[in-house]
């Protein structure tokens, strides 16, 4: 396992525990939220910049940064804004690329 994988398996790691103290509401409301809602999704778009350059794929590459720069981007807009979703989309498009790519390296 080289460098960048264990970054990227410690960005994944971090992000899940944001996730799971915004679900189990262990800190105050706002702490919970800043957490699961906006750190959460910064940290998994930095875990797919990392893993951009690792696909085997070129156009995957690009893509994984897009939805990277999706991720981090989306998260610093108001949680009420329409916009705020975008980071969503990019969290599902890093997902499939990522998956997508396991599926034709085998």
């Amino acid at each position: 396992m080289n460098q960048q994988q264990s970054l990227q398996g410690i960005l994944s790691i971090a992000a899940i525990v944001c996730m799971a103290v915004g679900w189990f509401n262990l800190f105050s409301p706002e702490i919970n939220e800043l957490l699961s809602r906006k750190i959460f999704y910064v940290l998994i778009g930095a875990s797919f910049f990392v893993q951009a350059p690792l696909l085997s794929n070129r156009n995957f590459m690009y893509g994984m940064y897009a939805a990277a720069a999706i991720c981090v981007i989306g998260a610093f807009f108001p949680t009420d804004s329409k916009l705020s979703m975008l980071k969503t989309i990019g969290l599902l498009g890093g997902i499939i690329i990522s998956f997508t790519n396991r599926s034709s390296r085998s």
